[in-house]
């Protein structure tokens, strides 16, 4: 598998991203990925907020962000843990490195992007069996650093069964199922960097175990991806959280047909 992270121009808020795209990106190869940094997306749709909303009205984003969350106080860094569209996070990935002024939110719906984004790239590079993921960078626990996650994708499935498949000493697999977006995002976020690189986009080619399809995921198809935090093998952790209801509806309520 090949990574190349694809150097930019400054993006600013209101920038036309499709037109960046296509001046810095001189060929996409068939069965490759473009993935894309939610900043940029996110600036691409101005979602940016006013500089004047200082720290004190921080929180007050989180909350209309997000699904759930639990208060800053509960933590030693005076940090909200989040979960926004099934992704686990701090202040509900909302930045203030790499833009001018304000603050950055997330993508308003990061598949709806990464489908805009994908039929672009199709028409305009010509290109059939091609996929687009969307990533941010989060935090992981019990470990220091952090890494690039998929929050939206299109073109291709973004987990592999592999249920059922013998391993080396011929016993059935019961419980594999490859994350493959979020390993391309993870990659792909590497390549890119987190400071000032100026490379919000990256390529990716001689891809393992993936599998392209000509249409975007349904939502029957994105619902699929994601765990229920009472449904998971750490709800034991998960459920222990004081979570508090935040004021972004839940993805199946809000979710528009693709």
């Amino acid at each position: 598998m090949k990574v190349s992270a694809i150097k930019t121009p400054t993006l600013y808020a209101g920038d036309n991203l499709l037109g960046i795209i296509k001046t810095s990106v001189d060929s996409i190869p068939e069965k490759s990925v473009l993935v894309v940094t939610s900043k940029v997306v996110a600036l691409w749709e101005n979602a940016v907020v006013d500089a004047l909303r200082r720290k004190e009205n921080k929180f007050a984003l989180v909350k209309a962000e997000c699904e759930r969350y639990t208060d800053p106080t509960s933590s030693q860094y005076e940090l909200a843990l989040s979960i926004r569209d099934g992704v686990i996070g701090v202040n509900a990935g909302i930045d203030e490195s790499n833009v001018a002024e304000g603050y950055v939110l997330l993508p308003k719906d990061s598949y709806k992007s990464a489908k805009k984004i994908w039929n672009f790239i199709r028409e305009e590079y010509g290109v059939k069996d091609v996929g687009v993921i969307i990533t941010d960078s989060v935090s992981m626990p019990l470990k220091w650093g952090v890494l690039g996650r998929s929050i939206g994708h299109c073109g291709f499935e973004a987990v592999k069964s592999r249920i059922g498949e013998k391993d080396l000493f011929g016993r059935e697999m019961q419980m594999c199922t490859v994350a493959v977006a979020e390993a391309l995002a993870s990659a792909a976020v590497f390549a890119m960097g987190e400071v000032d690189e100026s490379t919000p986009l990256a390529l990716v080619t001689d891809i393992p175990h993936i599998s392209f399809k000509q249409e975007p995921p349904t939502d029957e198809e994105i619902a699929s991806i994601f765990i229920e935090p009472e449904d998971d093998v750490f709800a034991p952790i998960l459920m222990k959280a004081p979570w508090k209801q935040g004021e972004r509806q839940a993805r199946d309520a809000k979710k528009e047909t693709h």
